[in-house]
């Protein structure tokens, strides 16, 4: 059996049999064939705006101190999460499209380092949608092998 990722059994039981609703068995299958799809779509159309965040974030990052040490450790912080999420999700959509758990597992580190980016951010709806899809994802997880 595989291994599992970390705080995979933790959370497993509260996105699944706890769960306060279950997804569709459909919705789960079109998920399952067309989120790989979807995912490479995103990443491609995202691309080009990261690069520009990342560089223009790069060159004002030095400024971002200027309105307190919390402000720019808190910039910081959201520029290399959001570069382990893209990369992560990145790496992921070999195992996606292949139906792998390695692909399940980085897609569920990425979205890990999401919600944290969103707490981080104090984004609310980041939050929640982040748990969502998170919820998503552990109700699919039987389809990756």
């Amino acid at each position: 059996m595989n291994q599992s990722a970390v705080l995979e059994t933790e959370l497993a039981p509260y996105f699944t049999t706890k769960a306060p609703f279950q997804f569709p068995i459909d919705f789960r299958a079109g998920f399952v064939k067309y989120w790989p799809i979807v995912s490479l779509v995103l990443l491609v159309l995202t691309l080009p705006a990261i690069l520009i965040f990342l560089g223009i974030g790069t060159a004002f990052l030095p400024f971002s101190y200027l309105g307190g040490v919390a402000a720019g450790f808190g910039y910081t912080i959201s520029m290399v999460l959001t570069i382990g999420r893209v990369v992560l999700w990145a790496l992921a959509l070999s195992g996606l499209f292949n139906r792998k758990r390695q692909g399940w597992v980085l897609s569920y580190y990425a979205q890990l380092i999401s919600i944290v980016a969103s707490v981080f951010s104090f984004s609310v709806f980041g939050i929640l949608f982040g748990l969502l899809f998170l919820m998503l994802l552990f109700q699919v997880r039987e389809y990756y092998n």
